[in-house]
């Protein structure tokens, strides 16, 4: 039996799995080969990893990790997760089985896009949901928004002093007040509903009953879900935002299991700031909890 058994191999996953490596403690990093992320051609906002590409990230993250001996890590999808004598078990999709004696979650979490012809294929290459992520990359620039329209004005004020115009498609469905709103915020009202966006040039075309082309879109996405079913498996408590609740150090509401990454946060946060960053330190901070348990 191993000390931990850590699902999900994203920034959160592989840096924890690195804290438990430097500590000697036997690790098993569980990779499925799908990540938030996955789309995204350049990570920005990352000190030192400024518009690296994901995936160097990660080949250079299990480079590293290969030099820890009590580290493994193995490609798989785990089905199911169970509390056993002693630690968990956790099944995989093709029958394999393994234990631990702790449990580090790292599966993130998956966004719910708004029904709009094209929009999944351009996602994480010309839509985008995080200004600090990829507002700068459209400086000077027009850029449409679409989506949870209760969430119109916060991304407005965070992209006004970035781009040059927002446009608000699916203005007919607005309130007045929230229109005027929106308006003194510093965005376009367009009256269409975006029924298909496609690619243009360097940049998308917007189908809301004429078309109307700007540099890319952004999305305000509604409560992401949980890309797992562990959290459902392991009876955790879940925090109205979708995410795990965890205290300071990781922990969840079943001993033995931390959690880590866009699938938690604490109950004073209203949600998760989805950010490599945050991720990897969210990791480590879990990792080292682990650790000081098994320490005693």
């Amino acid at each position: 039996m191993r000390d931990v058994i850590i699902i999900g191999a994203g920034p959160a996953g592989l840096q924890a799995a690195l804290t438990l490596g430097r500590m000697h403690r036997t690790a098993l990093l569980v990779d499925s080969g799908e990540y938030r992320n996955g789309t995204v051609r350049h990570m920005h906002n990352v000190i030192a990893n400024d518009g690296t590409p994901p995936a160097d990230f990660r080949r250079v993250a299990r480079e590293q990790l290969d030099g820890y001996a009590t580290v493994e890590t193995l490609e798989g999808t785990v089905d199911q997760v169970d509390a056993v004598d002693g630690g968990f078990l956790v099944t995989f999709s093709d029958g394999r089985a393994e234990s631990a004696s702790r449990l580090l979650l790292a599966t993130g979490m998956a966004d719910e896009l708004p029904d709009i012809e094209g929009l999944a294929p351009l996602w994480g290459l010309r839509a985008f949901s995080c200004p600090f992520c990829d507002g700068h990359e459209f400086a000077g620039r027009r850029i449409g928004l679409v989506g949870e329209s209760s969430r119109f004005e916060h991304l407005i004020r965070l992209l006004r002093p970035i781009v040059a115009d927002i446009v608000v498609f699916d203005g007919d469905a607005l309130e007045d007040e929230q229109r005027l709103s929106l308006q003194e915020a510093g965005a376009v009202i367009h009256p269409g509903r975006a029924s298909a966006v496609a690619e243009h040039g360097d940049g998308v075309r917007v189908t809301a009953g004429d078309a109307i082309d700007v540099a890319g879109l952004f999305v305000a996405t509604g409560p992401a879900r949980q890309r797992a079913p562990f959290a459902a498996q392991l009876g955790l408590t879940v925090l109205p935002s979708g995410a795990i609740e965890i205290d300071d150090f990781g922990r969840t509401s079943r001993p033995g299991v931390w959690a880590a990454g866009d699938i938690a946060h604490r109950a004073s946060l209203p949600g998760v700031m989805a950010s490599v960053l945050a991720a990897a330190a969210a990791g480590q901070l879990a990792a080292a909890s682990v650790v000081q348990e098994l320490a005693g």
